[in-house]
């Protein structure tokens, strides 16, 4: 049975029945039907498709932005903002993917060479909690653009929101078995990426969870692209705007509650403007509210689950017990966490060498430029960063020496379904969105005519 529980306040919202392995069979056998047929279809049909689904996400924004808030305490503003760009998602994969997989003529011996792009099959997709429909739409709207059909295991606490995203696609016209949610356990997965059916998967999660499906796919020869954990550096250097970069800074590291891979983590701040920039951040987390997340004046929800909110808090105390100081925040009760700050933090710390899932941020203090680059890349992880300074010259300078997947400059680290997306190091491999996303789950064929 899978629960889904209100973060708030603890509440029970609903059961879901999980499928039994004859119901998953059936569906994995829907999608390969659906498959021989889709494929078959034109990218006009299916953009025509991908912008009703579109459509529907705006249509009904504040239902869907319910279910979210109400699943995985969201704030409710944050929550319409995350069907907002599914829907631009949709519309952004239904305008181009024509264009990204058109035939690519290469120059050869040959009287002809090209190269084409072909849909594979069923692309399973795991997905995490932390935006429930943001991350399936940006694996599903270009998976579905190529010509391939899509599996979702989503979170057991959203389940309400998987079969939503399933019922969206349905009601925009597309084929039955096109898009299915697949409502099982993680002991399940397993069954479902060996079966002949599955073609490629997706996931988005924990370092761990990558591991474990990264194992099972290679025993069997399936494609991944994994995106993982991320302990982000935020760096400031001296010569940056403070004030802008503190009001980021917040904004980045506390929104969704903290709640995200690419939220910057380690604020890596040069000395000579360390104590005016901690004052700043420190105000603007200050100011932050947190708690019903149906309340249009709180900044802040609780965590997803109460056992999250447990773990970050003992992160804090064992930083605070290896010499970070807490200058505000901590522990609220059940699942809810005050923003907080902790300041001091070194390599060694765990707020330092940790992913910490929550509303927590950590202030490291460097005194050269290329000491924050260095500090910057001593994670084992790599996925996203920024760099704050009026030179933009050397920003981008920098931003070439940052061991990650993208680097933003002066401005917040976010996804965008024009710019390719995903890390390196332990945060996975393998890229979503953009040209470069619609193409890791298609065959890169080369033909060639004497």
């Amino acid at each position: 049975m899978l629960k889904s529980i209100n973060p708030f306040d603890q509440s029970p919202l609903q059961e879901y029945n999980e499928l039994t392995s004859g119901e998953v069979q059936e569906k994995l056998s829907k999608a390969s039907v659906a498959y021989k047929d889709w494929k078959k279809t034109s990218f006009a049909y299916r953009a025509d498709l991908m912008l009703k689904a579109a459509a529907l996400l705006t249509q009904n924004k504040e239902d869907y932005a319910r279910t979210i808030t109400l699943e995985m305490g969201k704030v409710i503003a944050e929550a319409r903002a995350e069907v907002e760009k599914s829907a631009g998602g949709c519309e952004y994969f239904a305008k181009h993917a024509e264009e990204f997989l058109r035939d690519q003529d290469i120059a050869t011996d040959a009287r002809k060479s090209f190269v084409s792009y072909h849909p594979t099959g069923s692309i399973l997709a795991i997905m995490p909690w932390n935006f429930p429909f943001w991350q399936v739409i940006r694996f599903a709207a270009p998976a579905l653009m190529a010509g391939n059909v899509g599996l979702l295991k989503h979170a057991s606490n959203v389940s309400g929101c998987s079969l939503l995203l399933e019922e969206i696609f349905l009601k925009a016209g597309f084929p039955p078995g096109v898009f299915q949610s697949l409502l099982i356990s993680n002991r399940d997965v397993e069954n479902v990426i060996q079966s002949d059916s599955v073609q490629g998967i997706a996931l988005t999660g924990s370092e761990f969870a990558g591991t474990q499906v990264a194992s099972i796919a290679g025993k069997h020869i399936k494609k991944t692209v994994l995106e993982l954990g991320g302990s982000d550096p935020f760096i400031v250097l001296a010569d940056a705007d403070l004030k802008k970069a503190a009001k980021t800074a917040t904004m980045s590291r506390m929104q969704n509650a903290g709640q995200s891979c690419i939220s910057a983590k380690r604020f890596i701040v040069e000395k000579k403007v360390k104590e005016e920039f901690m004052n700043l951040f420190l105000e603007n987390i200050n100011a932050l509210k947190q708690g019903n997340p149906f309340d249009e004046s709180v900044s802040t929800g609780p965590l997803a689950r109460v056992d999250l909110a447990e773990a970050l808090d003992k992160q804090v105390q064992r930083s605070v017990a290896r010499g970070a100081k807490l200058l505000t925040g901590g522990r609220g009760n059940g699942a809810n966490y005050r923003p907080a700050l902790l300041d001091q933090v070194v390599p060694g710390v765990p707020a330092f060498d940790e992913e910490t899932f929550g509303p927590l941020a950590a202030l490291v203090t460097v005194s050269t430029e290329q000491e924050a680059i260095d500090f910057a890349n001593a994670s084992r992880y790599g996925l996203g960063a920024s760099i704050w300074t009026n030179d933009l010259e050397k920003g981008q300078r920098l931003a070439r020496q940052v061991e990650s997947g993208s680097v933003f400059v002066n401005t917040l680290m976010k996804s965008d379904a024009r710019l390719p997306f995903g890390g390196i190091k332990k945060s996975g491999y393998g890229r979503e969105l953009s040209e470069f996303g619609i193409k890791e789950f298609v065959n890169i064929k080369s033909i060639l005519v004497a």
